[in-house]
């Protein structure tokens, strides 16, 4: 592993630990769908020690999966986040609508609007640890 691929690799394992470890510490744990990117990181650091241990193809196409899976969550999470947060608003103010009523949901703190943006930094940032990694050998990759 070259030292490039390894720094991002870790930055990588780092990140999903940090915010794995936030998501616990803030019991985003209420519904199913806060469980979601609870479960994925935890699918994507215990992949990423697969890999780490054994580098494969196949350790490689299934980190990929999950990595497709942190984007998808993130901005999903986003949605759920910039809901939660609509609903908030109209409750104490029912006269919100439009673009006034999308500043404010988005400027509230409690389910912070980007938070989720995390998963899809995660998500992006192994998708590029994985781009033409040496463990595919020659891919339909490396003619893009």
């Amino acid at each position: 592993m070259t030292t490039l691929r390894r720094a991002v690799f870790l930055i990588l394992l780092a990140g999903m630990l940090g915010t794995g470890a936030e998501l616990i510490l803030l019991s985003h744990t209420e519904d199913s769908r806060q469980w979601i990117p609870v479960i994925l990181l935890l699918l994507g650091l215990l992949t990423s020690a697969w890999h780490w241990a054994r580098p494969s193809s196949s350790s490689i196409r299934v980190l990929k999966m999950i990595l497709l899976g942190f984007v998808a969550s993130g901005f999903a999470g986003m949605y759920f986040h910039y809901q939660g947060s609509a609903e908030f608003k109209l409750e104490s103010n029912p006269s919100l609508r439009g673009w006034s009523l999308f500043r404010e949901a988005i400027r509230n703190q409690a389910p912070p609007f980007l938070a989720p943006g995390a998963m899809i930094y995660l998500g992006l940032l192994g998708l590029v640890f994985t781009r033409r990694h040496p463990a595919l050998g020659k891919s339909k990759e490396e003619g893009e």
